[in-house]
């Protein structure tokens, strides 16, 4: 997964055409660390959306606009509007990010 350096990155990125899936993590999460071992299956079964990964500390401005309290937490865009949060609590398990995206799936 791609890793969003800079600002202005993530803003050209969330303006792409289709949906953008952006994983706010940070280096020295453990359930961030555990996400990232189930996270490839769920890209592979989802391959109609981009999928990104943003360090919490490195772009704090960009966090903070986007209510980040927790990590790690999945934040979905769609023509540089943000669209769907799962906020950390909710994104621990497969099942639990794989319904998350399904769900989103049917409201578009």
């Amino acid at each position: 997964m791609e890793r969003i350096q800079t600002e202005a990155q993530y803003n050209e990125l969330i303006q792409g055409d289709g949906i953008t899936v952006i994983k706010y993590d940070a280096t020295w999460c453990p359930d961030c660390k555990t996400l990232d071992k189930f996270i490839p299956d769920i890209m592979a079964k989802h391959p109609d959306k981009k999928f990104y990964a943003l360090d919490v500390e490195q772009l704090e401005n960009v966090s903070s606009q986007n209510d980040v309290r927790g990590i790690p937490s999945l934040l979905v865009y769609k023509d540089g509007k943000k669209i769907a949060h799962l906020h950390s609590k909710f994104a621990k398990t497969p099942g639990e990010v794989s319904e998350y995206l399904e769900t989103l799936e049917s409201k578009n």
